[in-house]
């Protein structure tokens, strides 16, 4: 996979407890890579980093990327070959209780880690992950292509536009020379899988329910989104990094990863796909949040599958299934859920392999 790129390669993930950057620790032993993570203590209970024991398959140094210098100490004493930053406060609804801790965090916190980055001569290869709501979001009938404006509605959304501007000219400031590190960014859609317990995100939400015995209530049923299974974003960022390291400045710029059009779905339509393949669970309009949350948002992903050789392996039907059999196999308490997740991994390589997605071969 990704041309054996990531093997022995000291790859250094900020934000690695979470639900992503779990997935990704484990995609990353797969590989064979030599990982450090950098994060912040498990910050939800249950998590998957924690439930599943991940700290014995990465390195771990527990802190905040607000902090430079335990930030600056992991980069110069690790010596990362690329850095994948994951680390973000990554809630739109916590973004309006929370508004300075967003933006500390997304911007002047991945700001930290540039400047750690661009100091430590080893790092070739950045990839700065950040969100499709980074978009100003005129909820048009079309998904937004990688030159479309940023923006952003909310505290959490306009965090993120801030920072890719912020990588833009970073990069144009003083990553120009080929001896530099090459740095690119990466945004996702809705992203759904097994082993997230955030607030306030519509599966998690939909499991709890579920297991409570309780209703499914939706604030918004109509609102469209992108979704798409966790390991489609993460063999974007995967892929992206390879090139990266392979080809240096050629892919040093923003690369939308999303699925293709028919799994952008409603709100209620996911919500009633989850209690389809659990089996059990009620869905009802709940009441309307004061706050504000987008009708429609979708990504246009030619630009990834043109230059990349990227492209969705799952549907949504497909991605929501595996998420909901996921969490059906840990609530049984029965399953040794490293090795299913490993499986699941391994069963969405095998998909891209007989689809001949290029970075699967």
């Amino acid at each position: 996979m990704f041309n054996n790129v990531y093997r022995n390669k000291r790859v250094l993930l900020t934000g690695h407890t979470g639900f992503k950057g779990s997935w990704m620790v484990l995609w990353l032993k797969i590989l064979g890579a030599d990982v450090l993570g950098y994060s912040l203590e498990v910050q939800e209970h249950p998590s998957m980093f924690e439930e599943l024991q991940l700290y014995g398959h990465c390195r771990n140094v527990f802190g905040n990327i607000l902090d430079e210098d335990s930030l600056a100490e992991a980069f110069q004493e690790f010596k990362p070959d690329i850095v994948f930053h994951f680390a973000a406060q990554p809630l739109v609804r916590l973004s309006y209780s929370e508004p300075l801790l967003t933006y500390k965090t997304n911007v002047i916190g991945t700001l930290n880690v540039l400047e750690c980055a661009k100091k430590c001569s080893s790092v070739k290869a950045f990839v700065n992950v950040t969100t499709d709501k980074c978009y100003e979001n005129k909820e048009v009938q079309r998904g937004y292509a990688e030159d479309d404006p940023m923006g952003g509605y909310d505290m959490y959304s306009s965090s993120k536009g801030c920072v890719e501007i912020m990588s833009s000219s970073y990069r144009r400031s003083f990553l120009q020379d080929e001896n530099t590190m090459s740095l690119a960014t990466a945004r996702a859609g809705n992203v759904i899988g097994g082993g997230d317990w955030a607030q306030d995100r519509l599966v998690p939400d939909c499991i709890r329910a579920i297991i409570s015995g309780k209703n499914i209530e939706i604030r918004n049923p109509l609102a469209i989104r992108p979704w798409q299974y966790v390991l489609e974003p993460l063999s974007g960022y995967l892929v992206l990094g390879q090139k990266l390291l392979e080809n240096g400045k050629k892919y040093a710029e923003g690369f939308n990863f999303g699925p293709n059009n028919e799994s952008v779905l409603t709100v209620s339509e996911v919500a009633q796909k989850v209690c389809n393949y659990y089996g059990k669970g009620k869905v009802i309009v709940g009441e309307q949040s004061p706050l504000h949350e987008a009708g429609l948002l979708m990504l246009n992903i030619e630009k990834a599958k043109n230059i990349l050789g990227w492209k969705p392996v799952f549907n949504a039907d497909e991605a929501i299934k595996r998420t909901v059999d996921w969490y059906k196999s840990f609530y049984e308490k029965d399953t040794d859920m490293v090795s299913y997740s490993l499986n699941q991994i391994e069963e969405f390589v095998s998909a891209a392999k007989s689809k001949n997605i290029p970075w699967s071969i």
